[in-house]
């Protein structure tokens, strides 16, 4: 169990969406909220990034860069074989904070918008590429990547006929990694 985690998996998201939504009754500084919330964007990202996706649902992803400048995306998923309660119910709040925050922040996106506030339209959009880009790599994580989404689809409609298979390679760790192998 890692209740510390889960606490701090869903603190930073709630903390920046409940900022911005108060933020103007308490200080009439733009420029106090604005940093204020996007620390805390940023602090949930890396928290969520980096620690919390690999505590509580055993996945990781990153980018990598090779010698001859070709950006790699790398996913990670650990094989786990059996799930306690306790942890299928942090699983369960994890994937929850996961996808119903880049949700909010759409609504906020387009609440900004009508109501022409303009200066908070950055924020926002900082707010929903933080928060989509995890959940885009914790999805490819989840379905082993590129391949595996095809493989998904396919047999969603029907054609069990895969041409070509992901290559995968276990790490040391127990954890099998998507994409090209090379050094971290």
């Amino acid at each position: 169990r890692h209740p510390l985690a889960t606490f701090f998996h869903l603190f930073f998201r709630v903390s920046a969406i409940v900022t911005y939504l108060f933020c103007d009754w308490f200080s009439n500084s733009f420029v106090a909220c604005f940093v204020t919330i996007l620390l805390l964007l940023s602090f949930d990202f890396w928290s969520v990034k980096n620690v919390t996706g690999r505590l509580l649902v055993g996945l990781r992803w990153w980018n990598q860069i090779d010698e001859d400048g070709k950006s790699h995306w790398m996913f990670e998923a650990k094989r786990v074989p059996t799930i306690a309660a306790s942890t299928e119910a942090e699983a369960r709040i994890f994937w929850l904070g996961l996808i119903i925050c880049p949700v909010i922040w759409t609504m906020f996106f387009f609440s900004t918008l009508f109501s022409l506030k303009l200066k908070w339209l950055a924020l926002v959009i900082a707010g929903i590429s933080l928060q989509t880009a995890n959940l885009y790599g914790y999805i490819h994580c989840k379905l082993g990547g590129q391949k595996a989404i095809s493989r998904v689809t396919s047999r969603l409609f029907g054609t069990m006929d895969v041409p070509k298979r992901q290559s995968r390679r276990m790490s040391e760790d127990g954890t099998e990694e998507h994409g090209k192998p090379g050094s971290r």
